[in-house]
């Protein structure tokens, strides 16, 4: 009987986690690819608000256009996204001149209020969005880089002149791919952002 519980209980969260998963699949297929020179407004719960504008390879931000973005999928529920929300906030901070972290909350549907207290909670001063039209952009996103893995949060990608960048992959040496997956440490981002910066990537 024990034994039937345990294979029920397996059954139910792997029922539940594919089920979450394939409907977020669902919803990034059948969204509405940017044209190119669109733009979108985001709104920032910490203040503010950016124009991002569609190019040929990805976006860049109006009046920023010269500025490396970083794109954060976070979660205000993810416990790696907590931990290094400090961090990221010290690397922007000392990169503001010529870097830009935008957060994108994803996989919850929780009010401003919510993110806002994240922000505050975990020290996240970097520009937080909860907007509407970040879904859009998350999907383009991992449509540009043709993403086929399932999601993890945290979860980023870096741009340059709207071009995807190449940054180093934490969990596989020396290896080259368009996207951070999980919690890396901020000194490896600050050496692909130099890297950048030089030309080198």
């Amino acid at each position: 009987m024990q034994k039937m519980q345990v294979i029920f209980s397996v059954f139910l969260i792997t029922f539940l986690f594919v089920a979450c998963a394939s409907e977020d699949v669902k919803n990034e297929l059948d969204f509405k690819e940017f044209a190119l020179g669109e733009k979108v407004l985001l709104k920032s719960v910490n203040g503010g608000e950016k124009t991002f504008l569609r190019k040929e390879k990805g976006f860049v931000i109006e009046g920023e256009e010269d500025k490396i973005i970083m794109f954060d999928f976070f979660g205000t529920f993810c416990q790696p996204c907590k931990e290094e929300a400090l961090e990221l906030s010290k690397l922007w901070q000392n990169n503001a001149k010529h870097f830009v972290i935008i957060g994108l909350s994803h996989f919850e549907e929780v009010s401003d209020e919510e993110v806002l207290k994240f922000a505050k909670d975990y020290n996240a001063f970097y520009f937080l969005s909860n907007s509407k039209e970040k879904d859009r952009l998350i999907a383009q996103i991992l449509k540009d880089i043709a993403y086929q893995n399932m999601e993890q949060l945290p979860f980023k990608v870096v741009l340059k002149n709207g071009v995807y960048q190449n940054v180093s992959d934490f969990w596989n040496k020396g290896k080259k791919v368009k996207f951070y997956l999980g919690k890396v440490p901020s000194e490896l981002i600050q050496e692909d952002i130099n890297a950048i910066l030089q030309g080198q990537n």
